[in-house]
């Protein structure tokens, strides 16, 4: 397989260590990188196959900007919803590249584990089976790879699980206990497939590993960016002093504000999320987030 990743954080290292294991795999960046095969854009993007880990905020100025249409196979990395319109992953790419030719990943994967070859599963999703599963049986020995067609329901699940991780920062760093945390996580879920069969999501894709698994394992682990962000708004601190601190892009931040205004336009019930937001956006009291929860 020639593959070329495109993002070289933390996320878009990993997967070019993942799939670089069985196949010819190149990796780009806009700012150069010391990594082995570091390439042009234009050597990327001549590649049949591409993994696009680039942060979902500026996907679409990315592509508008760089984007040149080959014909190329797209496996999207990121996860999260674009704050300014609340558009999905699927429906930016979706302007660019035709469906048929896009797949999503998602599953329970903190980038350090991967990169040291720990086992792993992860879900490809498409609406094309047979892209799905070629992004998958190409994945190293130490990944066990799923497919669905379930798109919207792994977009939705890989962004929201990132406000359900910060609010279990908030939790722990609170000191609220484990009773607090499962019932914040198993709430979230339910949460997260409200909001996603109301987009026409499967209620199943949920209890996978995209949705699920990756909530799981995001909401209660300091690995997690969000979770971390959490445990910054727990300590009494300023989103501004949390984000320079962290020093990575913390995706559930920006979603959080576009769950909310997706919220208000269409009358979901987000009330995790909508604390979250209140907390990073307004300011409000984490001990006060968790008295208003307890009684809606």
């Amino acid at each position: 397989m020639k593959l070329a990743i495109i993002g070289a954080g933390k996320w878009g290292q990993a997967l070019y260590h993942a799939y670089s294991q069985n196949n010819d795999v190149v990796i780009h960046s806009r700012t150069a990188r010391e990594i082995e095969n570091f390439v042009s854009l234009e050597e990327a993007l001549s590649r049949e196959y591409l993994v696009m880990a680039i942060p979902a905020q500026f996907a679409r100025e990315w592509m508008e900007k760089n984007f040149e249409d080959r014909g190329q196979k797209i496996l999207v990395a990121a996860k999260g919803i674009e704050t300014s319109t609340g558009a999905f992953l699927n429906d930016i790419y979706g302007e660019f590249v035709p469906n048929e030719r896009l797949a999503f990943i998602s599953g329970p994967s903190f980038a350090a584990e991967v990169q040291k070859s720990l086992p792993t599963a992860l879900m490809i999703s498409s609406t094309n089976a047979q892209l799905a599963q070629t992004y998958a049986d190409h994945l190293p020995d130490f990944i066990k790879g799923y497919i669905s067609d379930d798109v919207v329901g792994a977009e939705v699940s890989g962004a929201y699980k990132n406000v359900i991780a910060i609010a279990g920062g908030v939790c722990d760093g609170l000191g609220l206990g484990n009773n607090a945390r499962a019932a914040l996580i198993s709430r979230g879920l339910v949460e997260m497939t409200r909001f996603g069969v109301a987009f026409g999501a499967k209620t199943e894709t949920f209890l996978s590993l995209g949705g699920a698994g990756d909530l799981f394992l995001t909401a209660s682990s300091t690995l997690s960016r969000n979770y971390r962000v959490g445990l910054g708004l727990a300590k009494g601190k300023n989103m501004d002093e949390i984000l320079q601190e962290l020093g990575e892009v913390a995706e559930g931040v920006p979603t959080a504000k576009a769950l909310y205004k997706i919220a208000k336009e269409k009358e979901i019930y987000l009330p995790i999320a909508q604390e979250v937001y209140s907390m990073i956006e307004e300011g409000k009291d984490p001990l006060q987030s968790v008295k208003d929860l307890l009684l809606h």
